[in-house]
């Protein structure tokens, strides 16, 4: 499950992103430049390969660790892509390109929303859509929608196998997890597996949240949104889907279960973006750092799906586990330092290897001090065990 928003302005369009994925499924941000290649060359995507082009756009992207493809990304001329889940009535294939196949294939290869539209319609429509998209079951496959900008317009793409329509947006604009172009969705949406997903629920929020949005500011606090009055004292949990009210969601639903583990905001002007991205899960205690396509940052070693102190998403997640105990009692011991260094940060950007430097300061001080305060776990009992069997999954030492 994801979230995804656009805003589209005269001089400017913002774009923001959550990522919803299984928990122990760590995302990494990564660079990659230019890269030409010889006529006939094979690209190896997730599940196929097809043919490469000759030449390749620098890219950063926000990527789960065992994919070929990416969750979200901006490239050198300042196209963003963004995708969801979407659930048809459409037959899903055993194998093609998955979405996020789609969202890196769009950036490696076009320098404007338009023809990164066009991009993924010819790849769709020449190999088709499939594959497993889940880490924990492999077989959980799913049709995508794509949200594209650029710093002049932004459009969003939905599909059902290789049937496809499009909407150019004025104004702003999100998407979720159900198919919403009129006409394209009455034709082909399952209602009942979107329903599921409360897609429409989170739909509401963001788009009230983009059609609000005055700033970069604006877009962090929509991801950070948990539906309600958007407090985390009102954070509730469904046995159905766990809280999936809002666009930061939190995993623990008997039925669907997906937390946020990346995010993404993005400023597009001519000739200058900003970026900037959590590289960790659970928005609502993460803090935004900026990057620049142009500045490959070293972050170290690379995440799996098993706790290891060395990398960066795995300190924080062994935070934000322990904070999710009693949101409403341990979140105010840090989140209003994080708060005020964010909007320091956004009044005068620092450079991203300063920005990354300082927010390994800060997480380390963060969680030095929150450990040190025991908490009950006030969750319902199902999110109890759901998070105690992930625990135990990726090896994260006992916390609490």
């Amino acid at each position: 499950m994801c979230d995804t928003l656009v805003v589209v302005r005269p001089d400017r369009v913002w774009f923001a992103k959550n990522s919803d994925r299984d928990p122990n499924e760590a995302q990494i941000i990564e660079w990659h430049p230019r890269q030409s290649s010889a006529p006939g060359t094979i690209l190896r995507c997730t599940w196929i390969e097809i043919p490469q082009v000759e030449q390749t756009h620098a890219v950063v992207l926000s990527r789960p660790f065992w994919m070929w493809g990416a969750e979200m990304g901006a490239n050198e001329h300042g196209v963003v892509i963004g995708n969801e889940a979407v659930f048809t009535n459409q037959p899903l294939a055993a194998t093609g390109l998955t979405g996020m196949d789609l969202v890196r294939l769009g950036l490696e290869r076009a320098s404007t929303a338009r023809s990164a539209i066009e991009t993924i319609i010819q790849l769709l429509e020449t190999h088709g859509q499939g594959g497993g998209c889940g880490h924990e079951d492999r077989r959980f496959t799913y049709h995508n929608s794509f949200l594209v900008a650029d710093p002049g317009e932004a459009c969003v793409l939905e599909t059902a196998g290789r049937y496809w329509a499009t909407e150019w947006v004025r104004g702003a604009r999100s998407i979720s997890n159900g198919l919403s172009i009129p006409g394209f969705a009455d034709r082909h949406a399952d209602w009942l597996r979107g329903k599921v997903a409360a897609c429409q629920r989170r739909r509401a929020r963001t788009q009230t949240g983009a059609e609000q949005c005055r700033g970069l500011g604006d877009l962090m606090a929509t991801l950070r949104d948990h539906g309600g009055d958007s407090t985390a004292a009102n954070l509730s949990y469904s046995p159905i889907n766990g809280a999936l009210t809002g666009p930061c969601a939190h995993a623990g639903g008997l039925v669907a279960a997906t937390q946020t583990t990346a995010s993404w905001v993005a400023e597009l002007h001519p000739g200058r973006q900003e970026h900037w991205v959590t590289g960790t899960a659970a928005p609502c205690l993460s803090l935004f750092k900026p990057i620049a396509v142009s500045e490959p940052l070293d972050l170290g070693p690379t995440p799996t799906d098993r706790f290891d102190e060395r990398c960066r998403w795995w300190r924080h997640e062994r935070l934000h586990r322990h904070v999710m105990f009693d949101l409403e009692r341990l979140g105010p011991l840090f989140l209003p330092e994080r708060n005020r260094l964010e909007a320091e940060w956004l009044g005068a950007p620092p450079t991203p290897a300063d920005a990354w430097r300082e927010a390994d300061l800060r997480l380390a001080y963060w969680w030095e001090h929150v450990a040190q305060v025991s908490a009950v776990d006030r969750r319902p009992w199902w999110v109890r065990r759901y998070w105690r069997r992930r625990n135990q999954a990726s090896g994260l030492p006992e916390i609490g």
